[in-house]
């Protein structure tokens, strides 16, 4: 018998959950989306390599709507009004602008046969074609500063050159 496949996608509900943080924190809610997906409808000139960020913070669009099948709204983009719809499969992550937290959301469980992804090491399903692997860009909050250095021990390497400390705060990045 197999549960997951009688289930309903869980990424809606991981879409709605994250953005409700992310606002209740005071912080802009922004999705990474897969522009070239089916259904998908945005300004062609916001995509960039076959992506779209859009910042979907209340006070950036109008009629925001969030089901389980889709993402709508409306913004403007270089001052002009347009509709966007963005099916949830679509969706790759949500993040706050200005920590980076987030999630890049998982792919659905196909029902099927219980081996289909119980042999295939997580990886693989990871770095498989289509997926997006995100990783924190170094001079993010954890990386405040080197291990030695946070225990207050000087690494003795003389390299205090003065200059500016990297700018705090993680970003999101796609690894290819």
């Amino acid at each position: 018998m197999n549960d997951v496949s009688r289930m309903t996608s869980h990424r809606p509900y991981l879409l709605r959950a994250l953005y409700e943080w992310i606002v209740d924190n005071g912080m802009t809610p922004h999705l990474l989306v897969d522009a070239l997906g089916p259904g998908v409808r945005v300004p062609p000139h916001t995509v960039k390599d076959g992506r779209v960020v859009l910042n979907v913070a209340e006070r950036a669009v109008s009629r925001l709507h969030m089901d389980n099948e889709s993402v709508s709204f409306t913004a403007r983009f270089g001052g002009v009004s347009h509709p966007v719809a963005v099916p949830v499969g679509a969706v790759l992550a949500i993040y706050a602008r200005e920590t980076g937290q987030g999630m890049a959301l998982p792919e659905d469980q196909v029902g099927g046969s219980d081996g289909d992804a119980a042999g295939a090491d997580e990886d693989d399903r990871a770095t498989s074609a289509g997926d997006v692997v995100l990783g924190v860009v170094p001079g993010g909050v954890a990386d405040e500063a080197p291990r030695e250095d946070r225990d207050g021990n000087d690494d003795g390497d003389g390299d205090d050159d003065g200059s500016p400390p990297p700018r705090r705060g993680a970003h999101l990045r796609v690894i290819k």
